[in-house]
């Protein structure tokens, strides 16, 4: 595994960093699913998470998000959701309706350069503290971060054990001073070991009492840009369970290992 090129030196201060682990939310809209959803965020906020990613299109997120928040100090924690129609301040003002509360981070979803502008002059005004893009596509991202002064950008997926091609986004965002929030880390490959190289990769980490998962959450933070992982779930035992993985240490020889890097390669 390479180490992060520094061709597009000088590198900056990141303004906004989110925290290191992050709830997602895209599991907690679920019909008739108020009581769990309410019992997964406590279990993750018991466990130590403070960054929790919604959106208007997660059904009812947005509204259970705050419900279980809105009894936790708001200074302690940090809200993210995204843009979604044509109307970019209608989204962010229906968004803190939903959850009651102020939005910290607002993503856009998709390449609309159009939503820019808009939110720039909401985060000059105060009303947000950051704004950002998200996508599955990570030449999509680098294109955004090459034009917009932003502050973040989400990538799901391209970025993980299985897959590092978005590592060129990752070296922009770092030489401009822009946070990465990595997701989809803990993919069904990872979760059930069911191809031969998750299963090398597997056998790699066992030698170093790691497992596959608990490797997959730590690996996105060995770049610079990397400030935050998402984890979706469901149940507080899911949350729970990948929060123990979380704060089990991974030696630092397990990344130097020979083996790996062949496979990480």
């Amino acid at each position: 595994m390479a180490a992060p090129s520094h061709a597009l030196a000088p590198q900056a201060v990141n303004k906004f960093r989110p925290p290191r682990f992050g709830l997602g939310g895209s599991r907690l809209g679920e019909p008739d699913g108020d009581t769990a959803a309410t019992a997964t965020i406590d279990a993750a906020y018991q466990a130590g998470i403070r960054f929790f990613d919604t959106s208007p299109s997660y059904g009812e997120s947005e509204a259970r998000l705050g419900t279980a928040l809105s009894r936790r100090p708001r200074g302690e924690f940090l809200v993210s959701t995204k843009v979604v129609g044509d109307d970019p301040e209608v989204s962010v003002r229906g968004s803190m309706q939903r959850l009651g509360l102020g939005v910290d981070l607002v993503l856009v979803p998709e390449a609309t350069a159009s939503a820019y502008p808009v939110l720039e002059g909401l985060r000059r005004q105060g009303v947000i503290k950051a704004i950002g893009a998200a996508s599955t596509d990570w030449q999509v991202l680098d294109h955004l971060v090459r034009d917009h002064e932003l502050d973040c950008v989400l990538l799901a997926g391209q970025f993980s054990l299985l897959d590092q091609s978005a590592r060129p986004l990752l070296d922009r965002c770092l030489a401009r001073g822009v946070s990465v929030i990595v997701s989809g880390v803990l993919s069904p490959e990872v979760l059930h070991n069911d191809s031969v190289q998750t299963r090398r990769i597997s056998a790699v980490c066992e030698r170093y009492g790691v497992s596959l998962p608990q490797a997959a959450l730590a690996f996105p933070s060995r770049h610079t840009a990397v400030t935050s992982v998402l984890i979706s779930a469901a149940s507080p035992a899911e949350i729970r369970a990948d929060a123990a993985l979380v704060r089990q240490p991974v030696p630092a020889t397990l990344w130097r290992d020979p083996e790996l890097l062949r496979l990480l390669s």
